[in-house]
């Protein structure tokens, strides 16, 4: 995940006074430090944790400190956030004396640390530090009240702060697709043909906008490869996983069926197949594990034999995103040059069939 400020800047949607950034296609990053310590605040501050159980009273007071970065990514109305907090809460507690025995309140000070929140540890509770300035008999007691009583309580407000980020913090709004409206144009009476005219131009226009979803931010990668070979054994080879794992020296496992399932090169490609004819044609729906959620693409590898003994494979890969969950924008150049080094020229070196 690229960092605050690190990312691809091909990829980064800079301000623009119209604020377009059409069905948040590209990167839009935000900074939510301060945003995070106003939350934070917000949950943790001046609240009252124990109130009068066996005399004792304590209160948490403020952020003491809030270091770290956080910030949220939007890429297609996905949201993808950061953060690496340490924080500090400070907080006091007392003990009420007995007034006939003239015994005063005692008074005590700690702080509660977090040394380490972070998203890629968000489904679990972080690190809880609870310390208190005097050691003596009533800080331990304050203490371990606190532990009791308020170590719960500001677990589950920073568990609020970790919710409200992945549903996108301050960038919340960002995550939603607008949807831009056509109003019909033209003078004279409106009034009653309005309503009818522009149902019709939304209708237009959402046709449109689905037309221009499916062409935005895809590559289509076409290849043409000769064999010394019948098409019938270079389809068994792309077929077969164990000779994938001869000639990519890496785990595979394929099913020969229709609808059947495979995964390539140690799980980093997972699909199905869709079409298969023995010596002619492998159609499979073909995803990486770093693209976003949801995404596939599809393979179509058609063999032709012009003479005997030599098999022209045409290959078209749609629907490859030029862009990975990380913001990477190789994923058309990498998933063409796998194609060329990695499968084709690998089956020539392994199985002799250069030409």
């Amino acid at each position: 995940m690229a960092r605050l400020g690190e990312g691809d800047k091909r990829w980064i949607v800079e301000d623009r006074p119209d604020g377009t950034n059409v069905h948040n296609w590209h990167w839009a990053e935000t900074d939510c430090i301060e945003w995070s310590r106003s939350f934070l605040t917000n949950l943790l501050a001046d609240k009252i944790v124990i109130d009068g159980e066996g005399n004792i009273k304590i209160r948490t007071k403020k952020l003491e400190k809030l270091e770290g970065e956080a910030y949220v990514n939007i890429r297609k109305g996905k949201i993808i956030p950061g953060y690496e907090l340490n924080l500090v809460l400070s907080w006091e507690g007392e003990v009420k004396g007995d007034e006939d025995a003239g015994t005063s309140v005692m008074k005590v000070e700690g702080n509660v640390e977090f040394p380490y929140i972070a998203d890629e540890n968000a489904d679990e509770d972080p690190e809880v530090k609870v310390t208190v300035k005097d050691e003596g008999p009533i800080g331990k007691r304050l203490k371990d009240a606190f532990v009791a009583k308020g170590k719960p309580f500001v677990l589950e407000q920073v568990k609020s702060y970790v919710n409200a980020m992945a549903k996108g913090g301050p960038a919340k709004e960002e995550g939603e697709v607008k949807k831009v409206v056509k109003k019909p144009s033209g003078t004279g009476n409106v009034a009653v043909a309005a309503p009818v005219t522009t149902a019709v131009v939304d209708e237009k226009a959402k046709v449109v906008e689905k037309k221009e979803k499916k062409k935005e931010g895809f590559k289509t990668i076409t290849m043409t490869e000769k064999f010394s070979c019948r098409a019938k054994d270079l389809f068994e080879i792309l077929m077969d996983e164990n000779r994938w794992k001869g000639f990519t020296q890496s785990n595979a496992r394929i099913s020969k069926e229709v609808g059947g399932e495979f995964t390539i090169f140690d799980g980093s490609v997972t699909g199905t197949n869709v079409e298969l004819q023995e010596g002619k044609l492998i159609v499979q729906k073909w995803r990486f594990g770093s693209w976003p959620d949801g995404l596939q693409s599809t393979v179509r590898i058609v063999f032709e034999e012009p003479q005997s003994g030599v098999t022209v494979v045409k290959l078209t890969h749609t629907d490859v995103p030029e862009e990975d969950r990380y913001g990477n924008a190789t994923v058309v150049e990498n998933t063409e040059r796998g194609w060329r080094d990695l499968i084709f020229h690998r089956i020539r070196a392994v199985f002799g069939f250069g030409i």
